[in-house]
């Protein structure tokens, strides 16, 4: 049974609270850091669309063939089978150089590369004697790590010997592949350390142990950022 002095009426009404303000951004603000993230966002999707203009079929750069990209290489052209056309680092940024060692000799690399049924080549290989070839453009993705990703990104250079053989891993190697190296890193902007110069065996899903445990990295890594401040 309802009270008679309550029936009818209404409890009465609490008045809102009202939540804390928060920190408000000025207009200005909002304004640049909207203008900041579309600029951004802008340079970004124009570096993609340049990218993907030059992944067109029939859009590729002036060639010539044995045109040389390091000075005091010779020229011999690797198969077309072992190598893929493209326009780096236009298409694919070029950001790693992989080494790699032949296990086996000068001419018996160059003709392999020369092979068609081998489907691996490299950009470059170097010689005991710091004799340098050069196989495959640096603007075309040569078939040298077993990883289509890092080959699309990278250099190969090739140095002639044996991994368990350490005297294959002469001074004239170390000082012409260096000068190589620093040099492909200076036209492509790698900075000359081991996180961007890497070993064939270091590669994902590589099955290879080249260059091995007689590649003197310290040194060599030493003399390309030698190389590359001079």
């Amino acid at each position: 049974m309802v009270e008679q002095g309550n029936a009818g009426k209404k409890a009465p009404q609490r008045a809102p609270v009202k939540a804390p303000k928060k920190p408000s951004r000025t207009r200005r603000a909002v304004l640049f850091g909207g203008l900041g993230v579309f600029t951004a966002a802008a340079i970004a999707g124009r570096e993609e669309i340049g990218r993907a203009w030059w992944l067109l079929p029939g859009v590729s750069k002036p060639r010539k063939e044995g045109e040389l990209d390091h000075t005091g290489a010779s020229w011999t052209a690797a198969s077309p089978a072992n190598w893929r056309m493209a326009d780096r680092p236009d298409d694919y940024r070029v950001d790693r150089i992989v080494v790699h060692v032949t296990q086996g000799g000068f001419q018996s690399s160059v003709d392999a590369f020369k092979n068609p049924w081998h489907k691996a080549s490299a950009h470059y290989i170097v010689r005991g004697d710091g004799h340098v070839e050069q196989l495959v453009r640096e603007m075309d993705v040569a078939f040298h790590a077993g990883n289509r990703s890092m080959n699309e990104r990278s250099i190969g250079i090739e140095h002639v010997g044996f991994v368990d053989r350490p005297k294959d891993f002469t001074d004239a190697m170390y000082a012409a592949s260096a000068r190589l190296a620093a040099d492909v890193c200076r036209r492509y902007g790698i900075p000359a350390d081991r996180t961007h110069i890497v070993g064939h065996s270091e590669v994902p899903g590589a099955d290879h142990t080249d260059p091995g445990r007689h590649w003197d990295w310290d040194r060599y890594i030493r003399m390309v950022g030698a190389a590359l401040s001079s």
